[in-house]
C-alpha cells in the first residue's frame, strides 16, 4: 500500500523542515511513503530546502493558484504515481504530522473513505472567541449541507482513500475543504474524525486576510455546493413560502369583496399578492432548471470518474 503525503507550500522555507522532520518514516500496513511538495508560486527557497531534505516529488505552479488548485493538482499527481491513500497537511507546521499513522488507520481498516482531523478548536489558545464561534458555526453549516456529523469540518489535515478521490471533484479554486466534504456527504462516502492537538502557531493565515473575508468566501462555497447537489431544498422551499405568502393578500382581497363589498379599496392586496406569486413562480422554475443542471452534473461526474479510472488505474 502506497501513502502519499502532499504538502501545499507558499514561501515555507522556515517551517517546511519542521513538517518534513515529523512525517513518519514507517506506518503499519503501509509499504511505501512518498512526500510530494506542491509549490504554489513560492519566491523563497522552499524548493531548495525540500530538495536538501530529500524530497524527490514536486508539483510546480509558476504563479500562485491558491489552496484548492494546489490540492487538485497534488491529488492528480498522487494518483498518477499510484497512491492508495493521500494525506494533506500544511507547510506551516500547524498539524502534528506524527499523527499521520493514526489518521490513515480507519482507511486501511476499511472503516472510512475519508478521515478529518479534529483540531479541537475550542481548546486552541490563540483562537479568539469570535474565531472559535465561527469555526463551530461553520462546521455546523457544512454538516447540515453534507448530512455529516464532523466536529471540525474545515480542518485541512485529512486523509483520502484512492476510491474517494476518484469520486470527488473540486470546482472552487479558493479552499477545497468544505466543498469536498459536502460532495463526500452527498455521495454517501464514509467519513471519520480523529481528535488531534495542533502545533504552536508559526504565522498568520495566508488564505484569509480577515475573518470577514473567511466568512464570506466560505459562505459562498457552502451555498454554491449545497445548491449544486440539493437545489430543491433552496428554490423549492423558497418558492412554496412565497406561494403561501402570496395567497394571503388574495384571500384578504376576497374577504373585503365578499364580506365588506369594498374590494376596490384594497387593490394593494392584489398588487402585493401578484408580486409574491410571481416570485414563487420564478423560484419554482429555477428549481426545475437547477435540478436539470444537478442531473447533468451527476452525468458529467460519472464521466469524470470513468476518465480518472482510465487515466490513473493502470498503476
Amino acid at each position: 500500500m502506497k501513502l502519499v503525503v502532499q504538502i501545499p507550500c507558499l514561501n515555507e522555507e522556515a517551517t517546511l523542515p519542521l513538517v518534513l522532520a515529523t512525517i513518519p518514516e514507517k506506518i503499519p500496513n503501509v509499504d511505501e511513503i512518498v512526500i510530494v511538495v506542491i509549490d504554489d508560486g513560492s519566491t523563497d527557497k522552499t524548493i531548495e530546502v525540500a530538495k536538501k531534505l530529500g524530497v524527490k516529488h514536486f508539483v510546480h505552479h509558476s504563479k500562485t493558484q491558491y489552496l484548492a488548485r494546489s490540492f487538485h493538482d497534488g491529488v492528480n499527481y498522487a494518483l498518477k504515481i499510484g497512491a492508495d491513500i493521500v494525506v494533506n497537511t500544511d507547510g506551516d507546521n500547524q498539524y502534528p504530522q506524527e499523527r499521520i499513522g493514526d489518521l490513515v488507520q480507519p482507511i486501511i481498516e476499511g472503516k472510512a473513505d475519508i478521515v478529518i482531523a479534529d483540531r479541537q478548536t475550542q481548546k486552541i489558545a490563540e483562537f479568539s472567541g469570535t474565531k472559535k464561534f465561527l469555526q463551530r458555526f461553520g462546521s455546523a453549516v457544512v454538516n447540515k449541507a453534507a448530512g455529516t456529523n464532523l466536529p471540525d469540518a474545515v480542518s485541512g489535515f485529512r486523509a483520502y482513500s484512492r476510491e474517494s478521490l476518484m469520486r470527488i471533484n473540486t470546482v472552487t479554486r479558493f479552499s477545497y475543504t468544505t466543498e469536498t466534504i459536502i460532495q463526500a456527504g452527498q455521495k454517501h462516502l464514509a467519513i471519520a474524525s480523529l481528535p488531534i492537538v495542533t502545533n504552536a502557531k508559526t504565522r498568520e493565515s495566508r488564505l484569509f486576510k480577515s475573518i470577514q473575508q473567511m466568512v464570506f468566501k466560505q459562505g459562498v462555497t457552502i451555498i454554491r455546493a449545497f445548491i449544486m447537489y440539493r437545489p430543491h431544498i433552496v428554490f423549492g422551499t423558497l418558492g412554496y413560502i412565497l406561494l403561501a405568502l402570496g395567497l394571503v393578500p388574495f384571500i384578504r382581497y376576497l374577504y373585503f369583496v365578499l364580506v365588506d363589498h369594498a374590494g376596490g379599496g384594497h387593490l394593494q392586496s392584489l398588487v402585493l399578492g401578484s408580486v409574491l406569486l410571481t416570485g414563487a413562480f420564478m423560484c419554482l422554475v429555477m428549481n426545475i432548471i437547477a435540478d436539470l443542471i444537478r442531473i447533468n452534473r451527476i452525468l458529467i461526474e460519472d464521466n469524470l470518474e470513468h476518465s480518472k479510472r482510465m487515466r490513473f488505474d493502470n498503476k
